[in-house]
């Protein structure tokens, strides 16, 4: 037998997770670790970095790492610090002080859906603004004591990590995330052994690790499935967020809604509420109408009553085509069980995801699912809850926008999370008012910052900018390293970067809409701008595109190129990789946050927020939360009206009305100093904008407007339903039922007006009568006159709404009567509008049932 020259089989490789153990005086720290509650706390932050600043910053400040990392002897050294070792003990108590206050059982309890949070970039789950909010809201729920979970995915990748070529082209790289270090822990069942949830596809099952963060007191529990049990087409369903073709994307939204429910079931979490914060969640309300249905026995019509009744569905998106859309066949492929188990036919079950549901051509749309299985819908702003009333109008046809129920509640921010350390600790806590981190959103609270010195003030905002400027200045360094590019780029950077500019930063995700191309417009004009000897200016860009956006990525190459000509070097400057830690640094280090989104696309926007909590003043178009938080002496605003219809004159006018006003009123006001070299203008702005503003917009007023405006009122209808064995619910339903049944039957037996045919008068009075068959409805129709005209944007809007008295029954002939005086002289069309009528319903939107009726005739 030859002997061959080698001779081996392939190993079956598994992964072990080996870690480091920690001496008992010392295990406090890993529970603190294993908790995001330190990403809000700067002693937590502060005592990590201290047990070993080069691993803390190596290790992008994950405290999990940061302890696996600590050699032995540093940890023995620790132990015989006793100045250290009072800071544990210190921070641990805080600690546990925090988390063993129960949570309020005097508000209702929620379970909260989202397919992104921003907690932290140690944690990345998270690629924009939505997933900043909901991270936000969470760790506000948290301090507010508020009884929430919430329901996610752990991403094996995240979003992708941004870099640069050489030519500006942006590159995305996706790094796989080793969840052993990560802040959070696998999720245990009640016998101690690994949750692991089957979620049902087709006609096979997918299963779901159960990871769980500690966002203080609040439980993040994220589903994974990249794990031996799935098969590899299964496996990269939580591999990246917003990854993959429509079909990969559709088995995301069933994993977050339905796996996300089978979650919490398997918990035995039941909450008053369920917010699908944006569509991507809606499925959680199939899987709940499935339960009702199954476990108790309901109709499909009743349980809808209830699981209507206890959903709340937030919109983030300003445009239809910015919702989520999947064909008949994909949606067949992977639901078409769940018409059975609902009782319905496969058309009534398509149709609740379609504005027509009897076309057959209509794709099915996850956020028309969330509005008709919903009781609430909101906006994000005051603007965007208007555009919203638009956008969602045509599901209940019958109604105009401005009468349907869409409402708003405005972002905001948490603010320990994104105020500065330095800032809060010379500013805020030497001059509000003591109750101010309880009480945020009372705007008395903040008015001690005009008795701050001047010079106070503007010596934190100096130190806020050393602190960006060095940290970008490192930040550029470690990419040059990395990417082994030109030296002298840095080199120039930094010879011809003046830390003693105005900065004004630019910093979001890279879409077209955006308009980061504004300020580009004038070169010439610019160049004057930034390269003024005695008012320097630095530009600095920040932010994303999504990869599959190319004018997105344009847009990036494009200030990138800019930035690299010589009369630019220094002055305009792109920082890659756009994350969390690098937002906290911009949003406090700028002088000025400057936005210029085409209005009416910005939702709401919250990096301006997070700015005001820093002295930071907003530059931005009155669009999403700066509509309403703009005041006077404040900030500066371009107004919300349009000049154009052609998009490509209105940037131009927007460009030449930055440039005015950074060359009139911003640059001159802010260089304007006394021999302190303090501009007290300036100083007079930023205390407006924190006294008057920042009050408006943290995350505790907008927990506290979901409470008021949705939660409470929800739970309250929810708890009255439910009673008795689901009594009311089953009572509504049926009313219903036999309404619907009866609609198309109910018929005009007279109708007379006595309105001239020449037209009538104003402040005369006018009598309008109609005779209804109600079929043995037993008054249960409304009727209402319905003026509408044309308003200056050529749109339909509705002028006055007046309603018909019921004045007599003979049998099952209801009178209508009403006395109507014109207030308002000149030519408006006019109907009347029959409608279902019941105390018990929410609203009209939740019954939507519509017949206009025609006029009498004129005399």
């Amino acid at each position: 037998m030859k002997i061959k020259a080698g001779y081996t089989n392939v190993p079956q490789w598994r992964m072990l997770t080996v870690k480091a153990t920690l001496p008992e005086e010392l295990k406090c720290l890993d529970e603190i670790a294993h908790n995001m509650w330190w990403v809000w706390n700067h002693e937590a932050r502060d005592l990590f970095r201290d047990l070993d600043v080069e691993i803390y910053h190596e290790v992008r400040h994950n405290p999990v790492m940061l302890l696996e990392r600590l050699t032995y002897g540093r940890k023995e050294e620790i132990l015989k610090d006793k100045s250290l070792m009072k800071r544990i003990k210190d921070v641990y108590a805080k600690f546990r002080k925090y988390m063993d206050v129960e949570p309020d059982k005097n508000r209702p309890s929620v379970a909260y859906f989202c397919m992104e949070y921003g907690i932290h970039s140690a944690l990345k789950i998270y690629s924009g603004g939505l997933g900043m909010l909901a991270g936000d809201y969470v760790k506000e729920a948290s301090d507010s004591n508020v009884d929430m979970c919430a329901v996610g995915f752990l991403y094996r990748f995240g979003y992708f990590t941004q870099s640069l070529s050489m030519d500006g082209q942006q590159v995305a790289n996706y790094e796989a995330q080793n969840f052993g270090s990560l802040p959070i822990e696998r999720q245990l069942d009640k016998d101690g052994n690994p949750l692991v949830i089957d979620v049902p596809y087709m006609n096979y099952h997918v299963y779901a690790y159960v990871w769980r963060v500690n966002v203080g007191r609040v439980k993040l529990y994220l589903l994974d499935t990249d794990n031996e049990m799935n098969s590899e087409f299964d496996k990269p369903i939580t591999h990246a967020l917003y990854g993959g073709d429509w079909e990969n994307r559709l088995k995301q939204e069933i994993l977050l809604g339905i796996g996300g429910m089978l979650l919490l079931k398997k918990l035995g979490i039941k909450k008053d509420i369920y917010h699908c914060n944006e569509g991507h969640a809606a499925l959680c309300n199939l899987q709940r109408l499935c339960d009702y249905i199954e476990e108790d026995s309901l109709t499909f019509n009743q349980a809808m009553e209830l699981v209507r009744a206890s959903s709340l569905y937030t919109v983030h998106t300003p445009v239809p085509a910015g919702h989520d859309y999947f064909d008949e066949g994909l949606f067949g492929k992977y639901m078409g069980g769940y018409p059975q188990k609902l009782g319905i036919s496969w058309d009534e079950f398509i149709g609740m995801g379609r504005t027509n549901p009897d076309d057959k051509g209509e794709k099915f749309c996850m956020s028309t699912f969330a509005c008709n299985t919903c009781q609430e819908v909101n906006g994000v702003s005051m603007l965007h809850g208007w555009v919203s009333q638009k956008m969602f109008a045509p599901i209940w046809a019958g109604y105009f926008p401005e009468e349907n129920h869409v409402g708003y509640v405005t972002n905001g921010v948490h603010f320990p999370t994104w105020v500065a350390t330095g800032w809060l600790k010379n500013i805020y806590e030497k001059h509000l008012d003591p109750a101010f981190m309880t009480d945020q959103s009372n705007e008395d609270r903040w008015k001690g910052i005009y008795d701050c010195p001047d010079e106070e003030l503007w010596q934190a905002r100096l130190a806020m900018k050393r602190n960006l400027i060095f940290y970008i200045e490192k930040q550029f360094k470690a990419t040059w390293l990395k990417n082994q590019n030109d030296p002298s780029r840095i080199t120039k950077m930094a010879e011809r970067f003046n830390p003693n500019a105005l900065i004004i930063g630019f910093c979001r995700r890279f879409a077209t809409y955006k308009r980061a191309h504004l300020l580009f417009t004038d070169l010439d004009r610019l160049s004057k701008i930034v390269n003024n000897p005695e008012r320097p200016v630095v530009f600095l860009f920040a932010g994303k595109a999504h990869p599959a956006d190319g004018a997105g990525q344009g847009l990036i190459k494009r200030i990138y190129e800019i930035s690299q000509r010589d009369e630019f070097q220094g002055k305009v400057i792109f920082v890659e990789d756009y994350d969390f830690l690098l937002a906290r640094r911009l949003v406090s280090g700028v002088d000025i946050w400057m936005n210029t989104p085409t209005r009416p696309l910005e939702a709401s926007g919250t990096s301006g927020e997070k700015a005001e909590m820093n002295g930071v003043v907003n530059l931005s178009v009155k669009d999403g939360w700066w509509l309403e938080g703009y005041r006077e002496g404040a900030g500066w605003a371009l107004t919300e009206k349009r000049t154009y219809q052609n998009q490509e004159y209105q940037d131009r006018l927007d460009a030449a009305t930055i440039y005015g006003l950074l060359e009139n009123e911003i640059i001159p006001l802010y260089y304007n100093k006394d021999k302190k070299g303090i501009s007290k203008g300036w100083i007079k702005v930023i205390k407006n904008s924190i006294a008057q503003i920042a009050p408006h917009y943290t995350m505790k007023r907008q927990l506290d407007d979901y409470y008021s405006k949705f939660y409470e009122k929800e739970a309250k209808r929810f708890k009255e339903l439910s009673k008795d064995g689901y009594r009311l619910a089953k009572e509504i339903a049926l009313w219903k039922e036999t309404v619907a049944e009866r609609w198309d039957s109910i018929s005009v037996v007279s109708a007379g007006w006595d309105f001239p045919l020449t037209g009538g008068e104003t402040n005369k009075q006018y009598h309008l009568k109609y005779v209804i068959n109600e079929q043995g409805l037993d008054d249960a129709i409304g009727l209402e006159k319905v003026d509408i005209h044309t308003d200056s944007n050529g749109e339909e809007r509705v002028l006055h709404v007046e309603p018909l008295k019921m004045t007599g029954r003979d049998g099952n002939n209801y009178t209508f009567e009403a006395d109507l005086t014109p207030k308002q002289s000149g030519q408006y069309r006019s109907a009347v509008r029959m409608y279902p009528k019941n105390k018990r319903l929410p609203h009209r939107q939740d019954f939507c049932y519509m017949k206009w009726l025609e006029l009498p005739d004129l005399k």
